[in-house]
């Protein structure tokens, strides 16, 4: 065999490769994603999500997990700034919170105790328009902690309240997202 007959598939290969690579730029080129918090206007849009975070108003709530979330919320959507003076949305949240003992332990007693718990978070949001009341955005969002339950009564309350700190952080950010999307579609 000769040296020029041993080219040929290495030609014929790397033609290949470069037909697939050029083909496969060709079809990302179409793709139409983009950042959610981008400082472009997508074609037909009429602005950025970052910049109209801080026009929404959160109502209040009245539980201490649902004010967890709703502080979260307010610290996340405005950088720290509180609550907007002129706001252009409204935020209605519904936070409600079940806890569950999910292991049971074997005690000297005979008796089963829980050993490990979860709490689930889940947050309904309504996004409405200041001005007409129209309804602009609506979701629910669901996030579960998990937790140790200790024998010591006090140690198992703070472990519960501290899995109820993190569920309410986390839901808080998966509203945030949420409502970046909603408002990237208007």
């Amino acid at each position: 065999m000769s040296s020029s007959e041993c080219k040929a598939p290495a030609r014929l290969l790397r033609g290949a490769v470069l037909s697939a690579c050029i083909a496969a730029m060709a079809i990302a080129s179409a793709c139409t994603v983009r950042p959610l918090y981008s400082n472009t206007v997508a074609p037909g849009g009429t602005g950025t999500t970052v910049a109209a975070y801080p026009s929404i108003d959160i109502k209040p709530v009245q539980t201490r997990y649902a004010q967890e979330v709703r502080n979260h919320l307010i610290f996340m959507l405005n950088g720290g700034a509180g609550q907007p003076a002129n706001p252009q949305y409204s935020l209605d949240l519904g936070v409600t919170e079940v806890a569950t003992g999910l292991l049971l332990a074997a005690t000297t007693t005979g008796e089963d105790r829980p050993s490990a718990g979860t709490i689930v978070m889940t947050s309904s949001y309504r996004l409405t328009k200041v001005g007409t009341g129209e309804v602009v955005a609506r979701g629910t969002r669901r996030i579960s902690s998990s937790y140790d339950r200790p024998r010591q009564e006090f140690a198992a309350l703070r472990a519960q309240r501290d899995a109820e700190n993190r569920a309410a952080r986390e839901l808080a950010e998966l509203l945030k997202l949420a409502i970046g999307q909603d408002l990237s579609r208007l």
